[in-house]
């Protein structure tokens, strides 16, 4: 038997393709298992692992979840964005950036503070997260930045962004960007 087999609860290599034979799950034949999978609760009555309600095995014995997880790797340029020994904010410079923009972008909007705020603070929310694009493609470390993969990351921080900033610019009345299809595409779909 290799490391990693399913291995059924009788010990043979192979698992139990027939179901309902041997004793059933908590029975006294049942308690010198090996496998404490196909058991079933004492205090409660419930089949836990591979064992079914009524005692049948459902398919081939699996490794449980592990409790804690301790080998995943954290996303390419999920390093500290400055030395150990500076402070947290330091260390998280580029993360802080974008939130700062992002957040002075909702702040105009919420202010409403002159006639264009809405367009103006959400084509910084756009920018913010096309800034974090940027950040993430030319800094080698950028802490929490770094959600996924560089390339991943790049996509959808750009994506977005794009999107946020172009439809802000496009917004009525008055929109700052005219596209002459996606108006008729806009008009196709509202009306």
């Amino acid at each position: 038997m290799t490391s990693g087999t399913p291995e059924a609860p009788g010990g043979a290599g192979e698992p139990d393709a027939t179901a309902g034979d041997g004793p059933a799950p908590g029975s006294e034949a049942d308690a010198g298992t090996a496998d404490p999978a196909a058991r079933t609760d004492a205090e409660t009555g419930v089949a836990t692992g591979a064992a079914s309600e009524t005692g049948a095995r459902s398919g081939p014995w699996k490794r449980p979840a592990p409790t804690l997880t301790t080998d995943t790797a954290r996303p390419e340029g999920g390093g500290r964005a400055a030395p150990g020994d500076a402070p947290a904010p330091a260390r998280q410079w580029p993360l802080l950036t974008v939130l700062g923009l992002a957040g002075f972008g909702l702040l105009v909007v919420g202010t409403d503070a002159f006639a264009q705020a809405f367009r103006v603070g959400t084509m910084l929310v756009g920018v913010a997260l096309l800034a974090g694009a940027a950040l993430r493609r030319m800094l080698p470390s950028v802490g929490m930045l770094a959600v996924r993969s560089r390339f991943t990351d790049m996509i959808t921080y750009g994506v977005m962004g794009g999107l946020i900033v172009l439809l802000a610019l496009m917004v009525q009345p008055e929109p700052w960007l005219r596209i002459p299809f996606l108006e008729d595409v806009l008009h196709l779909t509202v009306t």
